[in-house]
């Protein structure tokens, strides 16, 4: 027996919201969010504009389930360790779940997803914190501290990884290194071969490393 969202024969699969959902990522992927919207949603799934309504009632609703999406899985990833493990663990997790999708950072940065995979996730890392005894307001903050600066360095790093014509000019490094003048800038100058790295899982482990240190200070017998 088909499902909702499998096709029969000769005729499209029937609108339902998962298929809408993941009909709408593969279309980020594809045109990226500043192109994605709804009619051209509707436009991919053969169905008039005025269906998607029924599940989504604005585009930020449907970012909104797309960024739930994006999250699942990830409140299992917590792995071994002591709690400053484990939590890199869920960071590095949650890092690598946003990067799997194109401009996966700015779709989940605008959204207040509260679906089971985000509320698992947030789960996962109180748990984690409160495991290791810290009070419930310091592990509060903490998983906001963990979950925003991981968003923010995804932001960035996807920015980063954009094509230069998408924006038609010169790259962020080529533009920092044109401009730090060693003569009026020496110690920047200095620095830039780190500054303008690819490397941009090292510069995140390097930011996490200082964020963990900084929760220890926090720690609770």
């Amino acid at each position: 027996m088909s499902s909702p969202s499998t096709p029969t024969r000769g005729r499209p699969a029937r609108l339902d919201r998962d298929r809408t959902v993941d009909t709408a990522l593969d279309l980020l992927d594809e045109v990226g969010l500043d192109a994605l919207t709804m009619r051209r949603l509707a436009d991919a799934m053969d169905v008039q504009a005025g269906a998607l309504y029924r599940y989504f009632a604005t585009k930020d609703d449907l970012l909104t389930a797309m960024a739930e999406r994006m999250l699942a899985g990830l409140a299992a990833t917590g792995g071994d360790g002591d709690w400053s493990e484990r939590l890199a663990t869920l960071a590095r997790a949650m890092r690598t779940a946003l990067l799997a999708r194109r401009d996966g950072a700015r779709v989940y940065a605008g959204t207040h997803a509260t679906g089971p995979h985000t509320l698992g996730f947030a789960e996962a890392v109180v748990d984690v914190l409160r495991t290791a005894g810290f009070g419930e307001e310091d592990a509060a903050r903490s998983l906001m501290a963990l979950a925003h600066f991981t968003i923010g360095h995804t932001l960035e790093e996807q920015a980063a990884l954009r094509p230069s014509g998408e924006d038609g000019g010169a790259t962020d490094p080529e533009r920092l290194r044109l401009a730090a003048d060693p003569e009026r800038y020496p110690r920047l100058a200095a620095v830039l071969p780190t500054l303008t790295s690819g490397d941009f899982a090292a510069h995140f482990d390097f930011g996490l490393s200082l964020l963990l240190r900084g929760l220890r200070a926090l720690e609770h017998p």
